[in-house]
Parts: C-alpha cells; sequence; structure tokens
C-alpha cells in the first residue's frame, strides 16, 4: 500500500508547483523624484494628449489622422493581434481536447465470394478526448508567458503611438518654421532688393563708387541662397506629414495646411520620475519581457517531470458500442541533461531581460535629463537671439540716418544691413529649435500613449510599491512588476 501512497503524494506535491515569479525590478532612489535643474519645465502631470497644449486645431486633426492610418502602427495592431491569439491557445490548452470522427465503408458484394448481392454498409463513429494534467505547472507557466508576451507587445504599440504623435508634431513645427523662415528670408531679399537699386541709381549719379554696389549685391545674393533650403525644407515637412497619415508623398499638396510660425508653449509640464517609469512604454514592455521570460523558465523546469495526459473515447466502432480510457505517461529520464540546459538557458535570458529593464530605465532618464538640458539651452539661446535683433534693427537704423546725413561712409550702413538679416534669420531659425526640443522633451517623456487607443484595449496599471532598505538592500525604491 506504502508503495503507492508514495507517489501518489509525490505527484500531489508537485501539483502545487507555481510559475517563478519575476525577480523585483528596482530603480534608483533618485529616478522618483522631480527632475532638479531645469527651469523650464514644472512639476505639472504631462498630459496624454501632451499636443493639445499648442491650442491648435489643425495639429490636432493631423495627429488624429496619424493615429487612425499609420502604416507601422497598422502592422503593430496586426502583431498584437497575433499575441493575443498565442495567448488564447496557451489558454485553450489547458482545457481537455476533444475530437470527433466518422467513418462510411460500403462492401462490394461483386468482389466477394458470396450468394449474395446485396450490398453491405459499415458505419463508425466516435468521440475521442485527450487532457494534459498539468502537474508541474508547464501549461499554466506557457499561459503566464503568453499573457506577458501580449502585453509586451501591447506597449510595442503604445511606443509607436508616442513616436508617431511625435513625428507629427514635429513634422508639423518644421512645416509652420520653414513657413516663416521663407517669409522672413524674403523681405529681407525685398529690402536688399530696394537697396541695390538705390545702390545703382547713386551710382549713375556719380555719388558712390561700384564698390558699394558691389558689395549690396554681395549681400542680396547671400540673404536669396537661403530661400531655396528652407523652401525644400516645407516640401519634406509636407511629406512627412503624407506618410505619417498612410498616403503616398505625392498627395502631401492636398493636406492644405495654413500656420505661419512655430507653435510654442506657454509652459512645459514635464511631471516627475514617479511618473515617468509608469508611463514610458519601453520601460513597460522590458518589465513585461522580463516577466515572460520568468514564466519559460517554470516550462523549462516541468521538463524535469513525467508528463501525464488522459485520454478516452467512445462510440460505435463495428458495429458495437466500444469506450476506453488510457492514461499516458511521457518522462525524459535519466537523461535530463537538456532538459537542464533548457533551465539554464531560461535563466540566462531572464538575467538578460532583468538587465534590459534596468537600461531602460537609465536610458529613460538620460533622454529626460538630456532633453530638458537641451530645452533650457535653447530657450536661454533664444532670448539672447531675441535681444540681438532688437539691436541689430536700431543699428541698421542709425546707420542709415548716419549715411543719409553724410556723417558715415556706405560701409556702416551695408555691415549694418548684414548683422540685421543674419539675426533675423538667426531669430527665425531658434524659434524653429525651440519649438523642435519641446517635441523631443514631450518624446523623452513619453506623452500620448494612452488618448484614442481602440476600445478592445485596456492600459494596464502599474503599482510602484515604496520599500526599505531591509527589503531592497542595493536602493530604496522597487518597482514592481505589474
Amino acid at each position: 500500500m506504502m508503495r503507492w501512497i508514495i507517489p501518489l503524494a509525490a505527484l500531489a506535491a508537485a501539483g502545487c508547483m507555481i510559475a517563478p515569479a519575476p525577480p523585483p525590478t528596482i530603480a534608483p532612489a533618485s529616478a522618483v523624484g522631480a527632475f532638479t535643474g531645469s527651469s523650464s519645465g514644472s512639476i505639472a502631470p504631462v498630459p496624454d494628449d501632451w499636443w493639445r497644449l499648442y491650442d491648435d486645431p489643425v495639429l490636432d486633426r493631423l495627429v488624429t489622422a496619424s493615429l487612425a492610418a499609420n502604416a507601422d502602427l497598422r502592422v503593430a495592431y496586426a502583431n498584437l493581434d497575433g499575441a493575443r491569439a498565442a495567448l488564447r491557445l496557451a489558454r485553450a490548452q489547458r482545457l481537455p481536447q476533444t475530437f470527433v470522427e466518422s467513418a462510411a465503408t460500403v462492401d462490394n458484394p461483386a468482389t466477394q465470394p458470396s450468394t449474395s448481392n446485396v450490398p453491405a454498409t459499415d458505419y463508425d463513429i466516435a468521440a475521442s478526448a485527450s487532457w494534459e494534467v498539468d502537474l508541474f505547472g508547464r501549461l499554466r507557466s506557457n499561459t503566464l508567458a503568453a499573457r506577458a508576451d501580449a502585453d509586451a507587445q501591447d506597449a510595442v504599440v503604445d511606443g509607436l503611438r508616442v513616436a508617431v504623435a511625435a513625428d507629427t508634431v514635429l513634422a508639423y513645427v518644421d512645416l509652420c518654421g520653414a513657413t516663416r523662415a521663407v517669409g522672413v528670408a524674403r523681405e529681407v531679399v525685398g529690402v536688399q532688393e530696394r537697396a541695390v537699386a538705390v545702390l545703382r541709381d547713386q551710382l549713375a549719379a556719380g555719388e558712390i563708387s561700384p564698390l558699394e554696389v558691389s558689395q549690396g549685391t554681395s549681400l542680396l545674393e547671400t540673404v536669396r541662397s537661403t530661400v531655396a533650403p528652407f523652401e525644400a525644407a516645407r516640401a519634406n515637412a509636407l511629406y512627412r506629414l503624407a506618410t505619417l497619415q498612410g498616403r503616398p508623398p505625392a498627395e502631401a499638396a492636398s493636406l492644405a495646411i495654413a500656420c505661419a510660425a512655430s507653435p510654442r508653449l506657454r509652459s512645459v509640464p514635464v511631471g516627475d520620475g514617479q511618473a515617468l517609469l509608469l508611463r514610458r512604454p519601453d520601460i513597460r514592455e522590458a518589465e513585461r519581457r522580463l516577466a515572460a521570460a520568468a514564466a519559460r523558465i517554470g516550462i523549462a523546469r516541468a521538463d524535469l517531470y513525467p508528463r501525464v495526459n488522459l485520454g478516452g473515447a467512445l462510440g460505435l466502432l463495428a458495429g458495437g458500442f466500444t469506450a476506453t480510457a488510457t492514461p499516458f505517461i511521457s518522462w525524459a529520464f535519466p537523461n535530463q541533461a537538456p532538459a537542464r540546459a533548457r533551465i539554464a538557458q531560461a535563466r540566462a535570458t531572464e538575467r538578460a531581460a532583468l538587465a534590459g529593464w534596468d537600461a531602460a530605465v537609465l536610458r529613460a532618464l538620460r533622454e529626460v535629463k538630456t532633453a530638458l538640458a537641451a530645452y533650457d539651452a535653447q530657450l536661454r539661446s533664444n532670448r539672447a537671439l531675441g535681444a540681438a535683433r532688437v539691436e541689430a534693427e536700431r543699428y541698421a537704423r542709425r546707420a542709415a540716418a548716419r549715411v543719409r546725413l553724410g556723417d558715415a561712409a556706405y560701409l556702416i550702413q551695408f555691415d549694418a544691413e548684414r548683422v540685421r538679416a543674419d539675426a533675423a534669420l538667426r531669430q527665425v531659425q531658434s524659434d524653429l529649435i525651440v519649438a523642435q526640443a519641446e517635441v523631443a522633451l514631450f518624446r523623452a517623456l513619453g506623452g500620448g500613449w494612452r488618448t484614442g487607443a481602440p476600445a478592445h484595449r485596456r492600459a494596464r496599471t502599474a503599482l510602484i510599491v515604496f520599500s526599505s532598505r531591509a527589503a531592497c538592500p542595493s536602493h530604496s525604491t522597487c518597482i514592481a512588476a505589474w
């Protein structure tokens, strides 16, 4: 009796095995506080639809169209559907697998040595079922891995949504900035054309020498050369907007976008590190990859133990009712080296996934700090260039006045016009760079991935657990798996 009880007890104990939990993901204590050293960003939380802070209906329409029709997003959604189908398959494999089979045969008497000429017909029908008893957690671990893979792919979709929204805003910013730059450059060209015309009249009257005319003409052509690159940048931005909406570049002209200057924000909410770790899709993806890797350790570990299948069939076979039940046990024993090698491989994959999570956290913090530093620097530069442009305007007016009064040579006015044109173009380019820096900052913050999600998608909620150093010896903050 005892020889049966001991194996059954062992199987019952093994049936209590659960899939291994992923190791705790630990972020540095300084990662969850406010972003220090930045005077341009506020602690206010980052809104999901951050592009609405520009209060620009045209931009809102463009982002909505891109999120609805982007080709890369369609690929990601298809991959997400595949991952969810794999999860349904993993769940279905835990249930009994049933099959129904039937057959009908007719015996031709002409081919049989018999005195009867009546054909004989046989009907067979049977139903069979097979169920793997998940004593050692293989199927449970497989389901957990499939669920984590689906969640990771969901995070990939969110990351693409962040990228598509940011790319659309950036293309719109580039379009508006290039449009304004073209306008400013053409204004400067017009001013210089009038100045050169006056110089030629003065040359004809003998008031000046050809030197002054050459200087003015040189400045005119230099300013005129800046128009073409801005026009190309504008066309490029239109092509990007069309492609982001899943349309060929040839349809860019039909977008009918009118804007005169790069949009600017009055305030830039950046939140804090805690919200960043919860919001960045790449961090959620890395955590879900880690959970999937941990679950696959359970799959590999289950191969050390027997696999038990219960099978049965019943039906009408050969004219009679038949029922059978058959247990089937398979076990790779005593050579378990392949199974142990797969366990070691799965554990190495888990360690790599944990390192990948650490790298994602550090990369997110670095990108935000870098974007904030660049944004602060561009704002300071923009303010200085604004002051320089004001002074350049004064310089040009005063130099022109002195030349008219005959108190100074034309060379002073030429230099003043050159400084004014350069200051105007630098100011326009700086405004564009500031707007681009704002977009780069919001991209680093990972904003915008919740807005406009399909109804069948449900955002997962992350759980942050603040632990003592007794629980997390190396750090004071643990970010638990969600």
